[in-house]
């Protein structure tokens, strides 16, 4: 009986491997449901939202300039007529279904661009994804507002406008489906008009469009295209706590974070470029004690406190801070990671509270939170103005006293008004070197 089955074995082998192959299911065809279209100022972003990993090829074509995408095992329930192309180097999209399942998306060019792509892994809020860069080869040249002058003849200080989160980084979402980066674009456009009207001041936008600026290079477009003085990072908070509410500021840390939110928010804050699909390669990676030692050289980080505690003051007439605290609260977020800039992160609210998210979206609190603003930096200017610019003009025709800070030494007060630290004291009677807070110095 033990030969007998041995001789039929190698049949029953066979026959096995044929049902194995018989019930194996054919590979499922994906359905692609949502397609979203980014314009940048040097790139155009197209998003697949993938409801698996789908695998793809790209080629360029030229004579017409055309990008051919090919979507393996997919098929697309999506209308891209409905994607707005106006501004981009687009003039149509076109979807073909060809053989084994593969969907073909051509883009029509009017001019050459840099295509690449990328295949997201889900990150919160989004699924898998599959990225199309169309990066343009001519770049448009970009105004900067580097030794502007007013019709003074003295220097404008530059002020970087930073509306965070974008593109396919929404940020917080309320209750109501209100995203955290069209709220602080509405209120950050609204600060840019106010500053235009204020003689003194040069506003410029990081971002003023749906579209994602990486971390690291919001610092950069501020300090090396526009050479900041202040650079403001306007942000609208969430919690799990839906009855969490009010307004903040906040600066960067040199000593771990001042408060488990204020941790947690930097932590949020700082997950933004994976969120939007940036490449590591994309990402600034310096270390954080030469950034911190070099701020504290400056003394930009004691600044930016200064300007975070004159901004608090202005919105707490207008809106009930977090907590009722009325102190600057400090973490690591990185893109408040630059030495030369007096730098705050601006949290507007809770758009995770629906009485504070109904406020986020009204024109007329979006019009007072950036008037506020506005006010707090102009407060910080009439205080701590820089030689050279109309805010110093004044000062020094109005009055040449300085109210001592928080920090603030006898030399470095010295060093910012360009006189001696003998002359200082001289002028205000001062033995040594002891200052207080609060106190009035009269500068020589």
């Amino acid at each position: 009986m033990a030969r007998l089955s041995r001789l039929r074995w190698p049949g029953l082998l066979v026959a096995s491997c044929l049902l194995a192959l018989a019930v194996t299911p054919v590979q499922a065809v994906k359905t692609i449901e949502s397609v979203r279209l980014h314009r940048a100022p040097d790139h155009t972003r197209v998003v697949f939202d993938l409801p698996k990993r789908v695998d793809h090829t790209l080629d360029k074509l030229t004579d017409p300039h055309r990008i051919v995408v090919d979507l393996e095992q997919a098929e697309l329930d999506f209308d891209v007529d409905r994607l707005d192309i106006a501004d981009s180097p687009i003039n149509r999209i076109r979807v073909g279904r060809h053989e084994n399942h593969t969907t073909r998306v051509v883009f029509d060019l009017n001019k050459a661009v840099r295509p690449r792509t990328n295949v997201l892994k889900p990150v919160d809020p989004h699924g898998w994804r599959l990225v199309v860069d169309l990066h343009d080869e001519e770049k448009k040249p970009v105004k900067s507002m580097a030794g502007a002058e007013t019709e003074e003849g003295h220097r404008a200080m530059v002020v970087a406008i930073d509306p965070g989160h974008g593109g396919e980084d929404p940020g917080a979402i309320g209750h109501s489906g209100t995203h955290e980066k069209r709220v602080v674009l509405d209120i950050g456009q609204r600060l840019r008009k106010l500053m235009e009207d204020e003689p003194g001041i040069e506003p410029v936008m990081i971002r003023d469009g749906d579209y994602y600026v990486p971390l690291a290079e919001r610092r950069k477009i501020a300090q090396e295209r526009h050479k900041a003085d202040v650079f403001i990072s306007i942000h609208a908070d969430a919690f799990g706590n839906p009855q969490a509410h009010g307004a903040s500021v906040f600066a960067l840390s040199n000593s771990g974070a001042t408060s488990a939110r204020a941790k947690y928010l930097a932590r949020m804050a700082n997950e933004s470029d994976r969120v939007a699909g940036v490449a590591q390669s994309e990402q600034n990676n310096n270390g954080l004690l030469g950034v911190l030692a070099d701020m504290t050289m400056s003394g930009s980080m004691t600044h930016s406190i200064y300007l975070g505690k004159r901004i608090l003051r202005q919105m707490d007439q207008i809106t009930e801070l977090h907590g009722d605290r009325d102190e600057v609260e400090q973490a690591g977020f990185a893109v408040l990671k630059e030495p030369s800039m007096v730098s705050v992160l601006v949290e507007t609210g809770f758009i995770s509270n629906r009485e504070e998210e109904r406020k986020l979206t009204s024109p007329d609190y979006q019009y007072r939170m950036a008037r506020s603003i506005l006010e707090g930096t102009k407060s910080y200017f009439e205080r701590h103005p820089k030689p050279g610019t109309l805010f110093a003009a004044r000062r020094n025709n109005d009055t040449d006293q300085y109210e001592i800070q928080r920090g603030d030494t006898l030399s470095g007060i010295a060093r910012q008004y360009s006189v001696s630290p003998q002359k200082l004291r001289a002028a205000n009677d001062i033995d040594g070197d002891v200052i207080r807070p609060g106190q009035t110095l009269r500068i020589p």
